[in-house]
């Protein structure tokens, strides 16, 4: 784990260079950690900057789930106004393995829509003197790999311990604008592809609930005016996992 903080610590320090006007804002890859069929995973997650992510998956066979995931922000500033939506759909495949297997492999796919608005404003002693707004629908198709570790360390807090699970998740999302206007005017359309690592920390209050701290980044593969990578992921939530069978030998 040490490597992988490092890392992420690395990738945040290079994004507070990097531009935050993007159309496009990362949400909370859904990491369901999945086991058995009839399995229900849901999770809450939210920034600091009140970027809120919402995942949930089912088990629909011991191997194949299906997922749907929202993200929402509306942030209104002094110089800057966010308000961001997105929707997902995807489905794929889980698999157990180790020892006692408590390693879960996940790969998943699909689709999602999403618009964003941006406002942009300069003052000069106080006044506006000129504003700048986005208005962008945009479409997404995704594929990610997740890997993850249940029960792998304890932590002892006021004298109760819990269990900590560890998890990655790598997205690669194509991502293309459909209608941007910029101050009522049609621009032309942009398109990305986005690399997306992300690493979670679960602590388990029970077999059913845990809360998550999430860390990660986006890095934009093309270069674009628009379209860039001008978002990361630091996010703190709870997730829920019910429906759970014993695994048969």
């Amino acid at each position: 784990m040490p490597i992988k903080h490092q890392l992420v610590t690395l990738v945040f320090a290079a994004l507070l260079f990097s531009s935050c006007s993007s159309i496009y804002m990362p949400s909370v890859p859904n990491t369901p950690m999945l086991t058995t069929k009839g399995e229900f995973a849901g999770g809450a997650h939210i920034s600091l900057k009140g970027n809120a992510s919402f995942n949930t998956a089912y088990a629909v066979t011991d191997h194949f789930a299906v997922m749907a995931n929202a993200g929402f922000m509306n942030n209104e500033g002094r110089k800057k106004d966010i308000n961001h939506k997105v929707f997902e759909f995807g489905g794929g495949y889980f698999k157990t393995f180790g020892p006692e297997n408590n390693r879960i492999l996940e790969i998943y796919g699909g689709l999602a829509t999403g618009r964003s608005k941006r406002t942009f404003r300069e003052y000069e002693n106080d006044v506006v003197v000129s504003s700048d707004f986005y208005d962008a629908a945009y479409s997404k198709k995704f594929v990610q790999v997740n890997y993850s570790s249940k029960k792998v360390n304890d932590v002892n807090i006021f004298g109760f311990k819990f269990g900590l699970n560890y998890g990655t998740a790598w997205r690669l999302s194509f991502v293309e604008t459909d209608d941007f206007y910029r101050n009522g005017v049609m621009q032309p359309n942009e398109d990305n592809v986005f690399l997306e690592p992300v690493f979670f920390t679960r602590m388990v209050l029970s077999e059913q609930i845990q809360l998550q701290y999430t860390s990660g980044s986006n890095i934009g593969l093309k270069s674009r005016k628009f379209l860039n990578a001008g978002h990361s992921v630091f996010t703190v939530g709870a997730v829920i996992n019910v429906g759970r069978k014993p695994k048969t030998k």
